[in-house]
């Protein structure tokens, strides 16, 4: 094989995991609350045996899956996007990441208002969208950080464009990355720029994200050692710090990002593309918009016949996730725990159903098997 292109359809969860009641999440199932809407529709999905994975209860099965496919358990003790991306590169992450239910201690705060210069207000667990509409006004008119987090182990920056520029904001984040280590290093600190007025704030496509380096190699850093090409589209060069990828863009959405991986397929390499598909997640699973998550995967279906055509003899595809985000699940706005899907298709690829795997780390082995080279992960690869 000589090109792998793997892409994350970001929190697209197929049913919550065993140890779900660990995180609050007992019958949460991304898919299935998609189904229900009149605007789900995944016909190319279903040819390559989506519905024939394990545990998806549903009458569109196929009698003869044009794909391998399995459905993979998360081995790490988290459900974000930093440690289900980490463990898809092959690295289970057995602790979970720093959270902070009830805001940052005191001395985390101050520091990073002396290292800023810029008092820091609000400092709770709160939705992106709403602490710009309660504490916008109050940013604007006095110049103080929206500094907030959720379930997640972020610790995540909002600012007003005209009032903190883009490149004053990504320099805070980054004074908090480089502050926010050992025992308060959380998964991502995070950029959430906004633009608007009074009553009428709303987030732009600026944000990023500035991610903990892994703390030991991933397929990336294994692949990128053996000379193979490592492109990443989205928010991949993000999640993993850079470490291990040779090329990189960013996207503005899911279209965008589809349509760069339908461009750099077109591309002469030898490796790995990993693309973020992040809108699924952003925004229609955390705002628990059932219509415009099915909408999102009707679109990306719909796309997915380009994407095939693209495809040489020595090449794969992968879909997979990194957690579920299930937009029927009204107990919270977080993230969910739950199995995530694995397809592969190619033409060396042979068809078959691997079942349950125990972890998303046999994603990163089954792409350094297919790419002929030889490191340790934690997985195991399925071809």
């Amino acid at each position: 094989m000589k090109r792998v292109f793997l892409i994350v359809l970001d929190s697209f969860g197929i049913g919550y995991e065993p140890d779900a009641d660990l995180f609050g999440d007992m019958g949460t199932n991304t898919l299935k609350s998609c189904m229900t809407s009149q605007f789900f529709d995944m016909p190319n999905m279903r040819s390559l045996g989506l519905f024939n994975i394990d545990g998806v209860e549903t009458d569109l099965a196929v009698d003869k899956p044009q794909a391998m496919i399995a459905r993979m358990r998360e081995k790490s003790m988290g459900k974000d996007t930093t440690i289900g991306h980490w463990e898809i590169a092959g690295m289970v992450s057995p602790n979970p990441m720093p959270t902070y239910p009830n805001g940052f201690p005191k001395e985390v705060i101050e520091e990073f208002e002396r290292l800023t210069g810029r008092k820091a207000i609000v400092n709770k667990t709160y939705s992106g969208t709403q602490v710009i509409n309660d504490y916008g006004d109050e940013h604007v008119n006095t110049g103080a950080l929206i500094v907030y987090t959720s379930a997640d182990s972020v610790f995540q920056i909002a600012a007003h464009e005209e009032i903190v520029p883009l490149e004053t904001l990504y320099e805070y984040c980054r004074i908090a990355r480089k502050m926010l280590v050992g025992e308060h290093g959380v998964g991502r600190v995070i950029a959430r720029p906004f633009l608007g007025t009074s009553g009428n704030y709303y987030r732009t496509p600026h944000r990023h994200d500035f991610s903990l380096v892994p703390p030991k190699d991933t397929m990336l850093n294994i692949l990128n050692g053996a000379g193979k090409d490592v492109l990443s589209i989205g928010k991949i060069y993000d999640i993993f710090a850079g470490s291990g990828i040779t090329e990189y863009t960013y996207t503005s959405s899911n279209e965008d990002g589809i349509n760069k991986t339908i461009e750099w397929m077109d591309k002469d390499f030898e490796g790995l593309c990993f693309t973020n598909l992040v809108d699924f997640d952003m925004l229609y699973g955390h705002r628990r918009d059932i219509d415009g998550y099915a909408k999102a995967l009707a679109y990306f279906d719909l796309r997915l016949p380009e994407i095939l055509s693209k495809l040489k003899d020595d090449d794969c595809l992968m879909i997979t996730a990194d957690h579920g985000c299930d937009p029927g699940y009204t107990k919270t706005t977080d993230h969910t725990r739950e199995y995530i899907p694995f397809v592969i298709y190619g033409k060396n690829i042979e068809p078959c159903n691997m079942g349950t795997r125990e972890t998303f780390a046999d994603i990163g082995a089954t792409v350094l098997k297919l790419l002929n080279v030889e490191g340790k992960l934690d997985g195991t690869s399925m071809v």
